[in-house]
């Protein structure tokens, strides 16, 4: 079988997550794993498609109708396949007042100590009571054999006292 990784993006309405698994699945294919969401007025997702090896090509033109009748912008991407992760599978989870470069400095020290960001999350809430916006982020990480999870723990609670925000880390199950 054939990965296919799509991404979508287009004007939010109904119908559109139907549109795109009708074409998938006329073509055998299976929606495996997906994340979508709307934002800012937009649809915009990411699914993993496994499809007989034989009917990727098609599956990709057949994509195409959606694109020109102005439903979905799609890019789709015949996948290698993956190498394992090897290392240690953390949880980082993020709470703090929102303001720019959050997402910049963690990931810079998380990139200096070659650690895998394989999943993130983030979102801002208002905060009524406290009259501001709470930034939060969730990230599935993949630290390197050679760094502990207590090195990255003392360097990301330097890091959360210079941004002020709480940082909390805890090993996948």
């Amino acid at each position: 079988m054939a990965k296919l990784v799509l991404t979508a993006i287009g004007d939010d309405h109904a119908g559109l997550v139907r549109a795109l698994s009708g074409v998938i699945a006329d073509h055998g294919g299976n929606w495996e794993t997906s994340r979508m969401a709307h934002l800012a007025g937009k649809f915009a997702g990411i699914v993993l498609v496994t499809v007989p090896d034989g009917d990727a090509d098609a599956l990709i033109n057949d994509l195409q109708p959606l694109q020109e009748q102005g439903l979905l912008d799609i890019t789709a991407e015949i996948s290698a396949p993956a190498a394992p992760s090897r290392g240690t599978s953390l949880t980082l989870e993020l709470v703090g007042l929102d303001q720019p470069g959050i997402v910049r400095e963690v990931s810079d020290a998380l990139a200096a100590r070659d650690i895998n960001i394989e999943e993130l999350q983030t979102e801002t809430v208002e905060t009524p009571m406290e009259g501001g916006t709470l930034f939060r982020a969730r990230a599935s990480l993949v630290l390197p054999e050679a760094l502990s999870v207590d090195e990255l723990t003392d360097e990301l609670e330097e890091l959360a006292v210079q941004l002020m925000v709480d940082i909390e880390i805890d090993e996948a199950g």
